[in-house]
């Protein structure tokens, strides 16, 4: 995600948990390696945030939150619940500030061409001011309400991919038991 911004000249710099892996995403785009999330906060217009848990996107919004400034935007693109979303954009907007929950669909194959699913919650004039930014990432960007509704959209997301998953897997064990040759099932 990070590569096709900067491809778009919207990156301007870098902060990651792990310093040596922004160091080196850094010098590959050519643009600046913050020292902190608050570093971070006091040079950009928009911050995106992408971690793995709710517990690691309120700990990186906690750091922001210092340094941010009425205009700012920070959108979390992490897939977290639903009352994480409205607790951040609530700390986000006690600074004056706004805040999207962008969760994005579409795995590593999306992530690299620039083609995931965006699903945003938050203000729709919010989303307006950064859909450039969005639209670096994904191809489709798709407002689904107010904060906390971006992250209830990827929980049906992910609920309908379970639910395929075992479908697939059901089915594909029924024609084991029939005893039919596997590869040509799954080609067919």
């Amino acid at each position: 995600m990070a590569r096709n911004l900067a491809r778009a000249g919207l990156l301007s710099s870098v902060w990651n948990r792990s310093a040596p892996v922004a160091e080196a995403l850094c010098r590959e785009l050519g643009v600046a390696q913050a020292d902190s999330p608050a570093g971070l906060a006091a040079t950009a217009d928009v911050i995106l945030v992408c971690v793995s848990a709710d517990a690691d996107v309120l700990a990186i919004v906690d750091a922001l939150l210092p340094s941010l400034r009425p205009s700012q935007i920070v959108v979390d693109l992490s897939t977290v619940s639903r009352e994480t979303a409205c607790a951040v954009a609530e700390r986000v907007r006690g600074q004056g500030a706004d805040f999207l929950d962008a969760p994005v669909t579409g795995g590593m194959e999306g992530a690299r061409h620039g083609t995931l699913a965006i699903m945003v919650g938050g203000a729709a004039a919010t989303l307006e001011r950064v859909r450039p930014v969005l639209a670096a990432m994904g191809s489709r960007i798709v407002h689904m309400g107010d904060a906390g509704m971006g992250q209830s959209a990827k929980a049906v997301n992910q609920a309908m991919c379970a639910g395929i998953n075992q479908a697939v897997t059901e089915a594909l064990a029924f024609g084991e038991t029939l005893g039919l040759d596997m590869d040509k099932l799954i080609e067919v």
